[in-house]
């Protein structure tokens, strides 16, 4: 008899105790994210776990930015079994565990302030229309000697893409990490020296998108602590170098129905289904609204507006990377690597939130037949502004409070996020903007003063 998910999430609890008690665990560590995408834990004994597990731990949330107001402070943290795994760089005579968690409100209902609820709920209602999204995420980062903030940063080497130097430090540390990533249950498809110096690139494997945002949550907190223990420090700041390309988290998406690539299409000529191309007809028709959650920081636009490899333009294409939705070419004989490429999310991002609001538009797109339009065959980085216009494409926005005015009109946005995350998102992000705006920087001193 198959299993109710009542006795698969009871199994997967009989996991997490049994685990504990043969490795002798001694502290387990509950994760959640802010609405930020920033990184929260607390810590629980083993003695603690069933009950925790079963009931979830009550704590104030309105000490995390974003959660709860001070009348309605109080919320829990309830462990996915599935997600537990043991921490590998514990200290071997102390092992620890680590375990994601849900946030709920005291009635164990959804918390409308927990980003992983937010994708959950997308999720359902996706599956609700029959269809689940896969994600592969190409996460790109820098090395630098310190993470001293009154100056320039000091990248570890002048190396290029898939560049090899036995003197790279970086390549030590990265090597690292994938063990820690493979030790942490999390799958790499490929590592390597990006473009610029001391940037390097980790794509995880294709895994479906809850799944993936706890994956790039754990990601980004193994960087970081492996590159710290070695006394430097790793940032995905999306364009912390001036001079050279940004840090970029290229998404590439399929989704799959009934155990099918719902994207192939055998019978196409470009073997891209219908649900493909409206799918991306939703992601063109929605990016503009969509940018303030794919790219959070003023930083963001930095990289977006550099002209590099970054999409600046509303547009698809087969095999153009200046395309903000690229298709890339299906692997021989393997109709289920048939995907699309969404190029704007930056590393920086929540990638909780991200996958939300990419699914929600796609699915708008299948749901509403969207038609795809023409083809972007010339290098969207060579138009001028007139040439822009006259091929009728459109820009994404050019900095944050254009990003956040498009968000604001946004139903597709609101609903994707609920008006809880929708609107604190919008208020934190006017305030960042409204501080930066305030803020002298170097290149106006430098510009300024001495000619004025």
């Amino acid at each position: 008899m198959e299993k109710t998910s009542e006795d698969r999430l009871r199994d997967q609890r009989d996991y997490v105790l049994r685990t504990v008690e043969e490795r002798g665990v001694r502290l387990i560590r509950l994760w959640f994210t802010d609405v930020l995408g920033r990184h929260k834990s607390v810590a629980i004994s083993p003695a603690e776990l069933e009950t925790v597990l079963e009931e979830g731990l009550q704590f104030d949330g309105s000490a995390i930015d974003g959660f709860s107001r001070i009348q309605e402070s109080d919320v829990l943290a309830r462990p996915d079994a599935a997600t537990f795994e043991l921490l590998p760089w514990a200290d071997p005579d102390e092992p620890s565990g680590t375990i994601f968690c849900d946030i709920t409100n005291l009635d164990g209902t959804p918390f409308a302030g927990d980003p992983r609820q937010v994708l959950r709920r997308n999720v359902e209602r996706a599956r609700a229309a029959g269809f689940e999204m896969f994600c592969a995420p190409e996460v790109e980062f820098f090395y630098f000697a310190d993470s001293d903030t009154t100056s320039a940063p000091v990248p570890l080497d002048q190396a290029s893409y898939f560049d090899l130097t036995t003197a790279d430090v970086a390549s030590d540390l990265r090597k690292q990490t994938l063990h820690m990533l493979e030790a942490l249950s999390i799958p790499v498809e490929y590592s390597f020296h990006e473009d610029s110096p001391s940037q390097h690139e980790i794509d995880l494997q294709y895994t479906d998108a809850l799944a993936m945002a706890d994956s790039i949550m754990t990601l980004r907190l193994a960087v970081k602590k492996i590159a710290m223990d070695r006394g430097v420090y790793a940032t995905f700041m999306p364009k912390p170098l001036n001079g050279v390309q940004g840090s970029g988290m290229h998404t590439h998406l399929s989704l799959f129905s009934d155990g099918a690539n719902a994207f192939h299409d055998p019978d196409a000529e470009d073997g891209l289904s219908q649900t493909a191309r409206a799918f991306i007809a939703g992601l063109l028709h929605h990016a503009r609204e969509i940018t303030a959650v794919t790219n959070q920081l003023v930083n963001s636009y930095k990289r977006i507006n550099e002209g590099y490899e970054a999409p600046r333009y509303v547009s698809w294409a087969r095999n153009n990377r200046s395309a903000l939705v690229r298709v890339p070419i299906p692997k021989p004989g393997k109709v289920d690597s048939t995907r699309i490429e969404y190029r704007a999310v930056d590393p920086a991002c929540n990638p909780y939130l991200a996958f939300s609001v990419l699914l929600a538009a796609g699915l708008h797109g299948v749901e509403e037949g969207l038609e795809l339009g023409p083809e972007a065959r010339v290098n969207l980085y060579d138009l001028s502004r007139v040439e822009q216009r006259e091929l009728g494409v459109d820009g994404l926005p050019a900095n944050l409070s254009e990003a956040l005015d498009e968000m604001e009109e946004s139903t597709l946005v609101r609903d994707a996020l609920g008006d809880h995350i929708f609107e604190w998102f919008l208020r934190n992000k006017r305030a960042e903007w409204s501080e930066y705006q305030r803020q002298v920087t170097p290149f106006e001193l430098e510009t300024y003063l001495p000619n004025w």
